[in-house]
């Protein structure tokens, strides 16, 4: 029993970030803020929305997002404004244009690149020239011969 209240609390956590003096009275704007807030990066804890985070810049952030909607504001034109004032860096998934492309980009053409050094490697080694070891003088193998009876 005491194990299912447990992990029922754990799993649930997430929810209790949103502080209910925070939900809109409106359940459509609530909805439309709960999904935005989950596009949006907490800057506390960095890899957690807004939505999860408990951190104060990420209530902060709920609160402007929820007095954008309630001005008006299309999700976009809100999220644009979020964007404008904290950077790009709060947005979970950044855009793919300007100069994030790079950035996009970067990736695939860093495997292709060494995929090309890669084979270059491989075809150069297979046709270099194999060299044939050349057996052990009669000098040699005396003095091998010497060391081994010692």
């Amino acid at each position: 029993m005491r194990s299912s209240v447990l992990a029922v609390a754990v799993l649930a956590s997430p929810v209790w970030a949103v502080q209910p003096d925070e939900v809109l009275d409106d359940p459509v704007l609530e909805q439309r803020a709960r999904d935005l807030s989950q596009e949006l990066r907490c800057l506390v804890c960095r890899n957690e929305s807004i939505d999860e985070s408990n951190a104060d810049l990420a209530r902060d952030l709920r609160i402007l997002l929820r007095e954008r909607l309630v001005a008006g504001d299309s999700d976009e034109a809100a999220i644009a404004f979020i964007v404008d004032r904290y950077g790009e860096y709060v947005l979970l998934r950044p855009t793919t244009g300007g100069a994030n492309w790079i950035l996009w980009a970067a990736g695939p053409l860093m495997l292709l690149l060494a995929g090309g050094v890669g084979i270059g490697y491989l075809r150069g080694r297979a046709a270099a020239p194999q060299t044939q070891e050349s057996a052990l003088s009669d000098a040699e193998q005396e003095r091998l011969r010497q060391i081994l009876d010692e």
